[in-house]
C-alpha cells in the first residue's frame, strides 16, 4: 500500500512540476516572441508567476450557479486532471525508472487520454449555460475527430517496434540506433504532434474555449479551484503528451554515444530535455498562428490527417513484411 501511495505521489508531483515549467515557458515565450517584458515582478524575474497564479485561484470563492447539475458540475474537472496525471504513470525515465511498465502501455496511454473528453462534455452540459453547451459540443466534435489520427499515428510505431510497451519501444529504437521519427515514422510524428495539440485544445485548435466568441466555452461557469484544475490540466497534458511523443518517436531516455550503464542518471535528463524542446515548439506555434474556423479544423482532421495516417500504416506494414 505504501509503495502505491509513493508512486501516486511521484506521478502527481511530476505532472504538477511539468505544468508549472510549461506555464513559465508559455508566458515567457509569448513575451519573447512579442518583444515585451512579460511577468517580471513575482519572484526572480517573474519565474514564480505560476505559483502566484495557483495561490490566487485557491483563495478565490468557488461559485456554483443555481441551475447547474451540481454533482456532475463538481466532478467534471476531476476527469480532466486524472487523465493528465495517470498518463505519466507509463512514461519511462529509464528502463527501471518507470511507475509501471505495462505490456499494453500504448493502449493504456491512448485509453486514459480519452478520459478528459468526459470531463469537457460533462462540464459543458451541466453548466446550464449556452456558451458552455456550445463549447462542450465543439469539444466533442474536435476531440472525436483528432483522437482518430492520434491513435492511428501510434499504430505505425507499434508495427515497427513489435511491442506496445513504452520501455520496449525505446529499447527497439536503441537497437536500431536511430529514433523512429528519423527511420520511417516522420509523417506519423508530425500527425501525432498536430493531433496532440488539438487534443490539448491549444491555439490554433482552441475552438471549444474561443474567448472572443464563447467567453471561455465549457469553463464559463467555473471559478476558484475548479477553474484552476481546468487551467493547469492543459499544461499537465501538454507536458505529458510531449513526453509520450519523445518516448515514441525521439528515443525517449536514450542518448547516443553514452554508455547504457549510466542510463538511470542521464535518462531523465534526456527525456525532459526532449520534452521541453517539443513544448517550446508548441509555444511557438501558439503565438504564430490564428485560430482555425470550425470547418477548417474538421477538414484538416478528416480529409488530411486520417487518410495520411492510414497510408502511413499501410506503408509501414508492407515494409515490415517485405524487409
Amino acid at each position: 500500500m505504501t509503495d502505491v501511495l509513493i508512486k501516486v505521489g511521484f506521478v502527481a508531483l511530476a505532472a504538477l512540476n511539468g505544468a508549472v515549467i510549461f506555464t513559465i515557458m508559455d508566458v515567457k515565450g509569448a513575451s519573447w516572441m512579442q518583444r515585451r517584458p512579460g511577468p517580471l515582478h513575482v519572484g526572480l524575474r517573474g519565474f514564480i508567476f505560476p505559483l502566484a497564479e495557483i495561490l490566487k485561484f485557491v483563495q478565490k470563492e468557488d461559485i456554483i450557479p443555481t441551475d447547474v447539475d451540481r454533482p456532475v458540475f463538481k466532478w467534471a474537472p476531476a476527469y480532466v486532471v486524472v487523465s493528465a496525471v495517470s498518463l505519466f504513470a507509463v512514461v519511462p525515465l529509464s528502463p527501471t525508472l518507470v511507475v509501471v511498465d505495462l505490456e499494453l502501455g500504448v493502449f493504456f496511454a491512448l485509453a486514459i487520454s480519452s478520459l478528459s473528453t468526459i470531463g469537457v462534455l460533462t462540464a459543458g452540459w451541466s453548466s446550464a449555460n449556452k456558451y458552455s453547451l456550445m463549447g462542450g459540443l465543439r469539444a466533442a466534435g474536435q476531440l472525436i475527430a483528432y483522437e482518430l489520427p492520434l491513435i492511428l499515428a501510434v499504430v505505425g510505431v507499434v508495427i515497427q517496434a513489435e511491442t506496445m510497451s513504452l520501455v520496449g519501444i525505446v529499447e527497439k529504437q536503441i537497437e536500431w540506433g536511430v529514433p523512429f521519427a528519423f527511420s520511417g515514422q516522420i509523417v506519423a510524428f508530425l500527425i501525432f504532434m498536430i493531433a496532440a495539440t488539438a487534443e490539448m485544445m491549444r491555439v490554433p485548435f482552441d475552438m471549444p474555449i474561443g474567448e472572443s466568441e464563447l467567453t471561455m466555452g465549457f469553463m464559463t461557469e467555473y471559478s476558484g479551484i475548479r477553474f484552476l484544475i481546468f487551467y493547469i490540466s492543459e499544461y499537465m497534458s501538454m507536458f505529458v503528451l510531449c513526453a509520450v511523443a519523445s518516448t515514441l518517436f525521439l528515443g525517449g531516455y536514450h542518448l547516443p554515444f553514452i554508455p547504457t550503464e549510466w542510463v538511470n542518471i542521464y535518462g531523465p535528463i534526456s527525456l525532459i530535455t526532449k520534452t521541453l524542446i517539443l513544448g517550446f515548439i508548441l509555444v511557438a506555434v501558439r503565438w504564430s498562428f490564428p485560430r482555425f474556423r470550425e470547418d477548417q479544423l474538421q477538414n484538416l482532421a478528416w480529409k488530411f490527417l486520417i487518410p495520411a495516417s492510414l497510408l502511413n500504416i499501410l506503408i509501414t506494414a508492407v515494409l515490415k513484411v517485405v524487409l
